[in-house]
């Protein structure tokens, strides 16, 4: 099973300036039959495969798609574990 969640890690061309988006697993599944993942305000769209291969989803007509960018999975949440109350 794919994971719930992933950063995705947009570089430069020379690696040295980093962007890091957290994206969640949508209903979706892209066109290589892989889950798409979004971030909250949907702008970001990744079909990201189960060897952590990313296709970028243009979601604009002028949207630039950076060819520099690796997803790392993050651990799924406990659902025995519920968010803590902010004090």
């Amino acid at each position: 099973m794919s994971p719930l969640r992933y950063e995705l890690v947009f570089s430069d061309d020379v690696g040295a300036t980093e962007d890091v988006v957290i994206v969640e697993r949508t209903p979706l599944t892209g066109s290589g039959g892989h889950p798409v993942y979004a971030d909250p305000t949907g702008i970001i769209r990744a079909e990201i495969s189960d060897r952590d291969e990313v296709r970028i989803l243009a979601t604009g007509a002028h949207q630039e798609i950076s060819r520099q960018v690796r997803a790392r999975a993050l651990p799924d949440p406990d659902p025995e574990d519920p968010p803590s109350a902010a004090a």
